[in-house]
This record gives C-alpha cells, structure tokens and sequence, in this order.
C-alpha cells in the first residue's frame, strides 16, 4: 500500500514539473520582427495580429528593424536559431525587389526562410491627373495605351524614386504595352503625388491606400488596379489584367521563419496567425487600410514568393535601377 502511495505520489509530482515545463514553455514570447519602422501599415497590421495570436501562441513581441531598404531587419530573421522563437516580416521589397537592387545583400532570399503565411495584399492603382485625363480624352488602359502609341515620348510619370514600387510598375507597364514615357523620380512617394496633382506629370502607379483620399475627392481619377482582380475598395475600377493579360504588380507582406524551422513548428505558427486573418474584426480593421487579408499555406506562400522574385529580376535589370 505504501509502495502504490510512493508511486502515485512521484506520477502525480512529475505531471507538475512536466506541466510547468509545457507552461513556462508557453509562456516564452515568440520575437516578431519588423523590417520597418513603427507606425507604417506593415507595422500595424503586425501588431493587430501579434494580439489576436495570443492566445493561441503566447505574447508576441514587435521588434522594429528598420534600415537599408529592409534588409536589415530580414537579415536579422535569416540568421535567427529555427526553434519558433524568432519570426518575422517578409514583403515585396526584402524578398522580390532588393536582391536585384543591391549588389551586395546579406541573406538569401531564395532559402533563407521558411515561409508561414502571406498576410496581405494592397493593390496598386494607375492613377492620372483628373483634369489631364478628361483633356487627354483617357478614360481607360486602353486610351492611355493608345494615346501613347500615337503620341510617341510626350507622355511621363512620376515615381518616388529609381527601385521604388511605382518606378518599377510602370516600367514593366511600358514593356507590356510597348508604349515609352519619361521616368521622373521624386523623393518620395508623397511628393510623387503632389506632382500628378499639380499636373507636372501626367500619371503613376501609386498605392490605393495612398491615392484613395484624392481618387475620392476627384484629384486623381483611377485609371485600373494592378492586381489580377478587382479591388473590394474600388469594386467599378477595372484591372490593367483586364487589357494587359497576366499584369500584376501588387505590394504583399507575409510572416516568414529562419530556414530550418521544423515542419511541425511551422504548421502551428501558420494555423494560429490564418485564423486571426480570417476573423471577421481583422478584415474590418485591415479594411480601414484598404490592405486585403489572404492567409494561405506555407507552401502556397513558399511558391508565390519564388515567382515574385523571379517576376522582379526581369523588372528591375530592366530598368537598370541600383542601390548601391
């Protein structure tokens, strides 16, 4: 009896250490880090997530690494120990544009990482000086298409500046449309705008949450979104797809691990931060930033970022645009 007492007593002490060992464990905060700095879109759909996983994962903590166009702070998720611990954030500039902008980069990001989930996707829009358009007669891609062919180097359009999103959507529109129009850098995508509102350029490829304010209040008149479908935030604004076959040039943003993280782990971090996509006050709050939550699986993220990166070796040596 004693014996079976002794037993019972050990089994039930090592159930507590084995539970407070799976707790403690729990407990250790997953580090998200943020290529960025704090206040961007990035930064903050990071953060409305990093609190609707923890429950689920514990406490994530936001970790901003701003710096060389983002290569810093992946760098910083590339070299992390592959236990879960350490995620971070990987986006069209850090895993598509920059290991074709800069000459030297210090990861890899063809294998680096081990993909969990893109998180969203913000379209671009082609957007024109409303009173140009109504005087230039363009109401469509087509016009725009046409009016250039017809009108050989009387177009340009603004960018905020070589290597940026916009200079690169609309070098690759020129290349799709064997159309040409002067490139015009600014610093910056504010200034850019300020140019296509005072009519010092006739077009840009801007981002909807950007333009969207001056598309609304008849500034700008939106030409097509650059994504393959229509955009929820401008459901009558058709797609360059639509004229352009295959034309897609969007921003994303997704989570990603160091590569070597076990499959397993990987699985877990995907099915926690999916769910906090697809709940509905999520995709009310990333609504607000006219951002589309998508929330995929790791393999279907693994494979969107191969064919980005590939997608903007073509673009930017096209272009012949170089950080460094």
């Amino acid at each position: 009896m004693k014996t079976r007492h002794f037993l019972l007593t050990l089994l039930a002490a090592a159930a507590t250490l084995v539970a407070g060992h799976a707790t403690a464990q729990q407990q250790h905060p997953i580090r998200l880090v943020v290529p960025y700095a704090a206040g961007g879109p990035i930064d903050v759909t990071a953060r409305m997530l990093a609190e609707r996983v923890k429950d689920a994962l514990g406490p994530v903590i936001i970790d901003n690494k701003p710096g060389a166009g983002g290569n810093i702070g992946a760098d910083i998720v590339a070299k992390a120990p592959p236990d879960g611990l350490t995620i971070g954030i990987a986006a069209t500039a850090t895993n598509a544009v920059n290991p074709w902008l800069y000459s030297k980069i210090p990861f890899n990001a063809a294998t680096d990482f081990a993909p969990i989930t893109q998180m969203v996707r913000v379209p671009n829009v082609l957007v024109m000086n409303a009173e140009t358009a109504r005087r230039l007669h363009i109401e469509t891609v087509a016009d725009l298409i046409r009016y250039a062919k017809a009108n050989p180097a009387k177009l340009n359009y603004g960018s905020g500046g070589n290597g940026s999103a916009g200079h690169l959507a609309g070098e690759l529109f020129k290349k799709e449309a064997g159309i040409f129009a002067l490139h015009i850098p600014y610093n910056g995508g504010n200034p850019a705008q300020l140019a296509l509102i005072s009519g010092q350029v006739d077009f840009n490829f801007d981002n909807l949450a950007t333009a969207a304010p001056n598309i609304r209040s008849g500034k700008l008149k939106a030409i097509a979104v650059t994504t393959l479908e229509r955009s929820a935030s401008l459901p009558e604004v058709p797609t360059v797809a639509s004229t352009l076959k295959g034309f897609s040039i969007d921003t994303w943003w997704g989570l990603v691990a160091p590569a070597g993280t076990p499959h397993d782990v990987v699985v877990k971090l995907n099915q926690a931060f999916v769910a906090a996509l697809n709940a509905p006050e999520t995709k009310t709050r990333f609504a607000s930033l006219l951002a589309e939550p998508v929330g995929n699986s790791p393999e279907q993220f693994g494979s969107f970022m191969k064919s980005e990166l590939a997608k903007y070796e073509k673009v930017v040596k096209a272009t012949g645009a170089k950080v460094d």
